[in-house]
């Protein structure tokens, strides 16, 4: 088997991305896909991406498998490489151009910017229990300050999904956070049935947050546009920052607004890092 694929990264959360055009169906399983994301065996990622036919009137379909197999409803920085992705495809790489993706998590608009970045209209954050989902209150109530008992000691946790599910904590310094032993325990809580991605957010000032994040399905990654735009819209419930922000991630970083139409936008790089072929 032989398949083309195109290394891209967003700010150092990487993708590998395949032209998967040709069927609805992603052309490698999710056991092939852990294969081609391990970082000494195989070509290094923290997801597959594949382009495939659009559907339902848009423009592509985007599917996802991550490091683990499992597979996300979206990625923020992985729709910007795929806009990326495809741009370069359609011999577009240097337009200002913009793209109807349909996700697990709705559809999404990536915008090709002159500069060379991406903005991404995310659509409208889920704010209710039910819609996470999580059981750390009533259905139908917001999930804000509540307590979680993790790895012995209580948090106080905001919720909040962007078609995928976050759970976002505020601290006083990210750097000193334990990601690695605590991340797991989040991620697996018994309150998030369907496991969820954990956000640790230093608030710099009201336009500047720090951020670092436990992916579900990847562990620790340089960044997480869904991540960067949940933790923005919980530091907005949470009266700690402005409706559009600077949020820093280890990899760099977003330009993040929550307009006034409720809608949320992520401004971001995509970058291409090389092109190869898997003989296996």
């Amino acid at each position: 088997m032989s398949i083309q694929f195109v290394k891209y990264h967003g700010l150092g959360n990487d993708f590998i991305l395949v032209d998967n055009r040709h069927s609805s169906d992603p052309c490698l399983t999710p056991e092939q896909a852990i294969d081609w994301c391990d970082r000494h065996f195989g070509i290094g990622a923290d997801g597959v991406i594949f382009a495939l036919p659009g559907q339902a009137g848009t423009d592509y379909t985007m599917r996802i498998f991550n490091s683990d197999g499992s597979e996300p409803e979206m990625c923020g920085n992985g729709i910007r490489c795929l806009a990326r992705f495809i741009a370069d495809l359609e011999g577009k790489g240097s337009s200002t151009v913009s793209y109807q993706i349909h996700t697990l998590a709705g559809v999404m608009v990536p915008k090709l910017q002159a500069d060379g970045q991406v903005t991404v209209d995310m659509g409208l954050p889920r704010l209710l229990a039910s819609e996470i989902p999580t059981t750390l209150t009533a259905p139908d109530d917001k999930v804000v300050n509540q307590t979680l008992e993790v790895t012995g000691q209580t948090w106080e946790v905001t919720c909040v999904s962007m078609g995928n599910p976050h759970c976002i904590t505020f601290v006083d310094d990210v750097a000193s956070i334990p990601l690695e032993a605590i991340g797991p325990q989040f991620e697996h809580h018994a309150a998030f049935p369907q496991r969820t991605n954990t956000e640790f957010i230093q608030v710099v000032s009201p336009d500047y947050l720090k951020m670092r994040v436990w992916e579900r399905g990847a562990g620790i990654t340089l960044a997480c546009g869904t991540g960067a735009c949940a933790s923005l819209v919980a530091a907005v419930l949470t009266g700690r920052s402005n409706r559009r922000a600077t949020v820093e991630l280890p990899g760099g970083c977003l330009d993040i607004e929550w307009s006034d139409d409720q809608r949320l936008y992520m401004t971001g790089p995509a970058t291409r890092v090389f092109v190869g072929e898997w003989v296996g």
